[in-house]
């Protein structure tokens, strides 16, 4: 399998436990988490040789985060050290007609403070086939956006496959600013995943759907892939969950899973992560898309952001599984 680099912030993740409020809640059960983390942790798991890039303080907490990914299979080798602390964020899952909510402290965070000379990405790249970042990364400092320059520069220039999900955070940036950024950035990208809502919001495509969506990020930038992911939540509790895959010009749309919802932080991830282990085992469209949307499914069945399924589990709901009863 081709070896797979992504590139981001991971932080510490806090939460009250169930469906606790952070008001009431006597203790917080701790994650690790962040995009393009999740991105690697969800193609290890798959069986997938995945490299996580990021900047973490050397003290304990970097370590234990160290400790996380490498139990999970990550490759850690080009993980820069220093800065004062780890970016922290706390998740209140909702609850029926109760939303959930992410409240960040993540300001003068190692990553936020990293410089150009903490990575050689020629060195990183020296063995890699494909490059992987999003939205959020470019949001974090001033520096962040050369940095991210400078990295799709180099992969395209040694030949990588290069995918951005898009991920926009209104608590980190505006949409025009997201779209000033990343604009000049995405022509060189590969593989673009992207919602509908982003879509309109930041590119300012009119898309009545995720097919018109797809359409019109193909014409803006010149796409040869464009995911769209698709979500209907009737309440923070159940959703319906599919996607919608342009590739090479043809349209393909996955089968729609009906989810009680457990934790929905990182399902975006997991789709994206599935889409590119699919996509470098070859894959046709349709089995790729389909194989990602039930990686995504079972995403939001498992607390935390990392999506600690097996490739076998993922496979049989991709094959038609209903999936729920006990295996014995």
């Amino acid at each position: 399998m081709s070896r797979v680099v992504t590139f981001g912030e991971i932080m510490l993740r806090l939460g009250p436990p169930g469906h606790q409020r952070l008001a009431q809640a006597p203790c917080l059960e701790v994650h690790f988490g962040g995009a393009e983390a999740n991105v690697a942790v969800a193609i290890a798991q798959l069986g997938g040789e995945a490299e996580f890039v990021t900047k973490l303080p050397p003290n304990e907490i970097g370590d234990r985060c160290l400790a996380e990914l490498r139990r999970h299979g990550v490759g850690t080798s080009a993980i820069a050290r220093g800065g004062r602390r780890l970016g922290i964020y706390f998740v209140e899952n909702g609850a029926s007609q109760r939303a959930g909510q992410v409240i960040y402290d993540r300001a003068g965070s190692a990553f936020a403070e990293m410089e150009r000379s903490d990575f050689d990405w020629e060195k990183i790249f020296a063995t890699a086939n494909w490059f992987h970042w999003s939205g959020i990364t470019p949001a974090v400092s001033e520096a962040a956006p050369w940095i991210i320059a400078s990295a799709q520069n180099c992969a395209k220039k040694l030949g990588l496959t290069v995918s951005f999900d898009m991920n926009f955070r209104a608590k980190l940036w505006s949409p025009e600013q997201a779209a000033a950024v990343l604009t000049p950035l995405i022509p060189s990208v590969d593989v673009l995943v992207c919602g509908v809502d982003e879509a309109r919001s930041v590119f300012r495509i009119e898309a009545a759907d995720a097919r018109e969506a797809a359409i019109g990020l193909r014409e803006k930038f010149g796409l040869h892939r464009v995911l769209v992911p698709e979500r209907r939540s009737e309440s923070a509790s159940r959703t319906s969950w599919g996607a919608t895959l342009l590739s090479e010009g043809k349209i393909w749309t996955s089968r729609v899973h009906e989810i009680e919802i457990v934790d929905r932080v990182g399902a975006g991830d997991a789709l994206t992560g599935a889409l590119i282990f699919a996509l470098l085992r070859g894959d046709p469209a349709q089995q790729a898309l389909d194989f990602a949307v039930a990686a995504s499914a079972l995403k939001h069945t498992i607390p935390g952001d990392f999506n600690l399924v097996s490739l076998a589990e993922v496979e049989a709901l991709a094959a038609g599984g209903h999936g729920g009863r006990v295996r014995r």
